[in-house]
């Protein structure tokens, strides 16, 4: 099995007890060692999840005002959980490639690993819901099959994605390519930098 295989693989038994423990409002449990690769693949995915379900609730029609601004409030926030989750992950490659040295001609990658694994995650979420949508039996056969079709999309898209990154890490190991981690720097959820949270200090 292949490094992002193993990856996947995570996100996947991640998006699966999501949903047998109740989704949203379940209480966060992770079955791996903590502070571990495989723990924060976990609640990378976990966040991912919960986000998910957040953002189809808040597109609920004829939601209510308040209701809305406390899901948006709870998205914001998983937001910035994510970037952090990936940064996390960025951490952990940091730390893994210290020793290894460049080639003279080695070509700088411009999205890091831990990045491609957010990409990674969120497909294994689509996969898991798209894949319900064909097994809906309360729905016509076109719309099955229009999902299956998706699916089959989806499917070919994570294939790609699982060799674009393993070789992407098998390169950056090799020396044949580098990596820069860029922190995201939100600014959003950040008071001395968000000018209508500091403007209301004043």
């Amino acid at each position: 099995m292949s490094f992002a295989e193993k990856c996947f693989k995570v996100f996947t038994r991640c998006v699966e007890d999501f949903h047998s423990r109740g989704g949203v409002e379940t209480e966060f449990f992770n079955p791996y060692e903590k502070d571990g690769f495989e723990y924060y693949l976990y609640q990378k995915a976990w966040i991912d999840s919960r986000q998910w379900h957040l953002e189809d609730q808040i597109r609920e029609e004829g939601i209510d005002a308040q209701t809305a601004l406390g899901l948006k409030r709870q998205i914001d926030g998983l937001n910035q959980e994510r970037t952090d989750a990936v940064e996390r992950l960025d951490d952990y490659f940091v730390e893994e490639f210290r020793g290894v040295k460049p080639l003279a001609d080695a070509r700088l990658n411009t999205e890091s690993l831990a990045w491609a694994l957010d990409r990674l995650s969120i497909l294994a979420l689509k996969i898991y819901h798209m894949r319900q949508e064909v097994e809906r039996e309360c729905v016509a056969l076109t719309h099955r099959e229009r999902c299956r079709e998706k699916l089959f999309v989806l499917n070919g898209q994570r294939e790609d994605l699982l060799l674009a990154i393993t070789q992407l890490r098998e390169d950056i190991l090799a020396g044949r390519r580098y990596m820069k981690v860029y922190r995201q720097m939100k600014m959003y959820n950040d008071p001395e930098l968000n000018p209508v949270l500091y403007g209301q200090k004043k």
